[in-house]
């Protein structure tokens, strides 16, 4: 390992030497050369007035949401309750084993199966123990699918999604979208959360139902995957195969963009304004080759073994963010209803923000898909590996994601804004920041004290674990296309590391717009291909819950002993 990562900076060490010797300025100019055109392209106004003009990706989005919602018969809506039940592992049985195996006509005869299937497994830990596991590591840039089906459990998957989602979205993106579409931007963000949660039970959906497992064991999921395999079975390989290409490079872009520069320049931000460094003495480079230490040897070393730990650091932090902004709205409880009247109404009037209706709505829906990624794709890499035998299950498990992300978490931080700026006294609606986790902390200092130390510590935290996250979506979108070997993931994991410390350096202005071009430009593929693979999800909801209503009629004619064995 340590000659590997020796490697790795003996190959980076040209680029940081050049990133030093640069000022920020000039690697900004020079970044915005290479993907201004890109940006254009994705984000083109198309004009449907001289008032009105609408990003046409931003369309394709929106439609998708709109589509899945009325398809699956407003699946957000009526498939919470039942995400619930499902993460609470309600239905795991039928899961693990197969509804028609426990619960069908010979559920009785069945029953000495079950029972010796669970007595196998318990002799089988009673004799090894965890160490098995332990002595095999799984393979670095994958997840080991240690069954036939799966190897996490519906919990798992889902707080593995949301420890890459929620993070600096919620707490840079929203300040951002204030900035520009003023508080309406809130209402639409919560729209772009509810309409999403119908995307990512769709894509997520197909992650498993098409995942593909290697020879070695591992698993591969994701866009890639369902859009090669489910196009192809619908006599349109050619295309899928086109698609699937475009997801990829997208994807691996994505991973530089959103899921990187964007990190490490907000936790960089936020580290040299709370220890008050002057940011002309190229401290965020530094920062920067700090961060790009501590991100290879996650994902040389195996983000199996870290995730261990971060997946137990980020939602502590995360559960830190959520109290304290709690504390705050609960200090100006009677400011509530005032914020929310002023988002209702900025939502529909613009508040004379430039851009007008259409331009708050814009603002919110873009800031709500960046930090929820419903209808991107990303989140159906992570969620191929989860252990049932019904791919309806998960993605009714994550629906839940765009709902905790931009609902409850977008929607709080948003609250604290607009209630602690009421007489404007750190942001003018309509003039865009250059800084958005700053004007947060600034927002939560207000009433808690140099809680921007606290701050500052979670920003760094959820940039880490979401750089993790995305190191490993990009990789997956790398492998897909270059193969496997060692060559090709070294060139991944340098080119992921230079941006590491590019991110840092350079302005929030040119970040942000590639990050958001990238992850927009994920959702052209992955939505056309979701959109004609509809049929099958709805096929596998049905056979969901089919599997569901067995189970309930089994447990009504008197097979409520099965649920005691298992």
């Amino acid at each position: 390992m340590k000659k590997y990562l020796l490697s790795i900076f003996t190959i980076l060490l040209p680029f940081l030497t050049f990133a030093q010797e640069t000022t920020s300025e000039k690697i900004d100019t020079i970044f915005k050369d290479y993907t201004g055109w890109f940006v254009e392209a994705i984000f083109y106004e198309i004009p449907f007035s001289e008032t009105y003009k609408i990003p046409w990706v931003l369309i394709v989005l929106v439609g998708g949401a709109l589509f899945f919602t009325i398809y699956f018969k407003f699946i957000n809506i009526t498939g919470f309750r039942m995400a619930i039940r499902v993460v609470r592992g309600q239905y795991e049985d039928i899961e693990k084993h197969g509804a028609d195996n426990l619960y069908g006509d010979n559920a009785s005869e069945n029953l000495a199966d079950i029972q010796q299937i669970d007595a196998d497994k318990i002799s089988a830990d009673t004799l090894y123990g965890d160490s098995t596991s332990n002595e095999k590591e799984d393979v670095i840039e994958t997840i080991r699918d240690e069954s036939a089906d799966g190897e996490v459990s519906h919990f798992q998957a889902l707080t593995a999604a949301l420890s890459a989602t929620v993070g600096l979205g919620n707490i840079a993106g929203v300040a951002v979208a204030l900035s520009i579409g003023g508080p309406g931007a809130t209402f639409w963000m919560i729209v772009a959360g509810l309409l999403g949660m119908a995307s990512k039970f769709a894509e997520c959906t197909l992650g498993v139902k098409y995942r593909d497992v290697g020879e070695d064991g591992t698993v591969y999921g994701g866009p890639m995957y369902y859009l090669t395999k489910g196009l192809k079975a619908k006599g349109m390989g050619g295309f899928g195969k086109v698609l699937a290409v475009l997801f990829a490079i997208f994807v691996i872009g994505g991973s530089f963009g959103g899921g990187n520069m964007f990190q490490a320049n907000q936790a960089a931000a936020q580290f040299v304004k709370v220890f008050d460094l002057d940011p002309a003495s190229n401290a965020g480079m530094y920062f920067g080759m700090v961060m790009a230490v501590l991100v290879a040897i996650v994902i040389i070393g195996g983000i199996k073994r870290i995730a261990k730990v971060t997946e137990k650091v980020v939602p502590f932090m995360a559960g830190i963010y959520v109290l304290a902004a709690l504390i705050i709205l609960g200090a100006n409880f009677s400011l509530i209803d005032d914020a929310f009247a002023l988002i209702y109404h900025g939502a529909f009037s613009g508040l004379g923000i430039a851009g007008g209706l259409v331009g708050v709505m814009i603002q919110g829906i873009r800031r709500g898909a960046f930090s929820n990624e419903a209808g991107v794709g990303s989140a159906a890499i992570a969620h191929s590996a989860v252990r049932t035998k019904y791919p309806a299950s998960e993605g009714i498990v994550a629906l839940l994601e765009p709902f905790v992300d931009t609902v409850v978490i977008c929607t709080m931080t948003a609250l604290v804004i607009v209630i602690t700026n009421f007489d404007g006294q750190f942001m003018e609606y309509g003039v865009e920041i250059t800084e958005g986790v700053e004007l947060t902390a600034i927002a939560f200092d207000s009433v808690i004290p140099h809680f921007s130390i606290i701050l500052t510590i979670a920003v760094i935290l959820f940039a880490f674990s979401t750089m993790i996250s995305w190191s490993y979506y990009g990789m997956q979108g790398w492998v897909f296309l270059f193969g496997k070997g060692k060559i090709s993931d070294l060139a991944y994991k340098v080119l992921f590391l230079f941006f590491v410390v590019v991110g840092a350096s350079i302005s929030l202005g040119a970040v942000i717009n590639f990050s958001d071009a990238m992850i927009f430009a994920m959702v052209v593929p992955n939505i056309i291909g979701v959109i004609i693979l509809s049929p099958i999800i709805k096929m596998e909801l049905k056979k969901y819950y089919k599997a569901i209503n067995v189970k309930n009629d089994a447990i009504e004619e008197g097979a409520e002993d099965l649920n005691e064995i298992l």
